[in-house]
């Protein structure tokens, strides 16, 4: 019996290779063109700590590094849903969710 071939892939090669994962690619995606589209509204200090979260049909989370940065994207609430709705993406509640990984990225 000859050896298998155990070829290594990435998990985007293999969300793309399993049809039942397309669901989750999906809203990968959605969740990551949320982000850029918020992003320029974020202070600089926080543009790179703010990590996208789960999105679903009714709300889509961001993950921030610890409160201080919950409380200030907050406060921009207002103007992320504006950003978001002007480039036509499907509204839903945004949740703040304090996230240690985001502090380590």
């Amino acid at each position: 019996m000859p050896p298998k071939s155990h070829r290594s892939a990435s998990v985007g090669q293999a969300l793309d290779a399993a049809a039942a994962l397309q669901p989750l690619r999906a809203r990968l995606a959605a969740s990551a063109a949320r982000l850029d589209t918020i992003r320029p509204l974020l202070p600089a200090a926080l543009r790179r700590a703010v990590l996208a979260g789960p999105i679903d049909d009714e709300e889509w989370c961001l993950l921030v590094p610890h409160s201080a940065a919950a409380a200030k994207i907050r406060q921009l609430l207002p103007a992320l849903r504006t950003a978001l709705e002007a480039a036509g993406h499907p509204r839903r509640d945004i949740r703040i969710r304090v996230h240690q990984d985001a502090a380590g990225r």
